[in-house]
């Protein structure tokens, strides 16, 4: 459903990028408002009812989206979209987090990533199906019957969230650790000498983290929602050709991080984030001097595919040295840099392309910078997190 609603708000909008980035920035907002509350009530109430509250947020937006006509009812389903993601993602992710032994996550984190990118996949390549039904053309009234199906699927998603309860999750085997997360307490790289505590140094790699997150999450926003457009007014691809480029990059997303996750059991996680992250950026800047087709496909599936590999990498860090009982709010903040910075900059990108005579290279190069800077904390980070030993061992 996500770059088919992309292009029908393109479409529906006589084309204007602008106004395909102030809808994101509605989500945006409303995920700003809510997300640092709902993840104090994670914490403080219970996960559980904030899952069975935010069910019925989403099936009132998806609603709102599928028998909506105008570009209010847009606005409003994309704001409730916003809420559902607010009130979903720091209870998801926390009860999750309970419910994984620490020590033991990267290899958890990374088979649940596979599983989300394989679904991200099934998407797109059922599309190309629907497509071939209805019409390989890019009408509102295709894309509308594609989301419907999207819809009715997404429906099952939210009935599960139900389902989830706080008492079955993990005990202390799922708490914090921190003899296992720092290599040493004697840290000389990148200029340290001071002689830092095991604690301090565990406080430091949320922020890191964190920090390292909201600056990619900006270029990302800028970038991602004018993919769909790229491929549209720059290579006039069809919409079978676009689901298929989507698909790819989502499997090789999730193979990607597995094998990342291998590596990261050798070479330590924040070194692995890096790497990846630093060859997806060059691949944006690749793509920004439009290259001929058929290596454009190889340069964004790569991109793509690495900028996400490290996720796992990355929350399993933060949840191995978060406390339960503060989890809440950190993944909470994790969604602001996804929700508000990546929103908000979405609408930046939407100046930044323009209407007329779209500059898709400008907003990339420009993201590709932002990028170089967001992994500039990673640097850091190499020195105070240590390799995951119960994983080496079970590997």
């Amino acid at each position: 459903m996500g770059n088919v609603l992309t292009a029908y708000i393109y479409f529906f909008t006589n084309k204007s990028n602008i106004i395909v980035g102030q809808t994101s920035l509605a989500m945006g907002l409303t995920m700003t408002v809510f997300v640092l509350p709902s993840g104090y009530f994670a914490d403080k109430i219970r996960r559980d009812i904030l899952l069975k509250i935010a069910s019925v947020v989403g099936v009132v937006g998806l609603v709102v989206i599928q028998f909506g006509n105008t570009i209010t009812t847009i606005f409003v389903a994309l704001a409730l979209w916003g809420l559902f993601q607010a009130l979903t993602r720091p209870s998801l992710e926390s009860i999750f987090a309970d419910s994984v032994e620490s020590g033991k996550r990267t290899k958890v984190y990374s088979l649940v990533h596979l599983v989300r990118q394989l679904a991200q996949a099934i998407g797109p390549f059922a599309n190309v199906l629907f497509f071939l039904w209805l019409g390989n053309e890019w009408t509102l009234k295709n894309m509308k019957n594609v989301m419907l199906i999207g819809i009715l699927i997404t429906f099952i998603s939210i009935i599960i969230m139900v389902f989830f309860k706080d008492n079955k999750s993990l005990g202390s085997s799922s708490e914090s650790i921190e003899e296992n997360m720092v290599e040493t307490e004697e840290l000389k790289h990148n200029g340290l000498s001071s002689r830092l505590s095991v604690s301090r140094a565990t406080k430091l790699i949320p922020y890191l983290l964190v920090g390292s997150n909201i600056i990619i999450g900006v270029g990302a926003g800028m970038t991602i929602k004018y993919f769909p457009q790229f491929f549209i007014e720059q290579y006039h691809l069809e919409p079978i050709w676009v689901q298929i480029i989507m698909g790819l990059t989502a499997i090789f997303t999730g193979l990607l991080a597995l094998l990342a996750q291998k590596f990261s059991v050798k070479r330590g996680r924040p070194l692995i984030i890096f790497s990846v992250q630093l060859i997806a950026t060059l691949c944006l800047f690749g793509i920004a001097f439009y290259p001929n087709i058929w290596l454009l496909v190889p340069l964004f599936i790569t991109r793509g595919a690495l900028m996400n590999a490290g996720q796992p990498l990355s929350r399993s860090i933060l949840m191995d040295v978060v406390p339960k009982n503060k989890r809440g709010k950190w993944n909470s903040l994790e969604t602001l840099a996804w929700g508000f910075f990546w929103n908000f900059s979405a609408l930046i990108g939407g100046y930044i392309v323009g209407d007329i005579d779209p500059r898709f290279w400008l907003v990339f190069v420009v993201t590709a910078c932002v990028y170089l800077v967001g992994i500039i904390p990673l640097l850091f980070l190499i020195p105070l997190v240590g390799k995951e030993k119960y994983a080496e061992k079970s590997t």
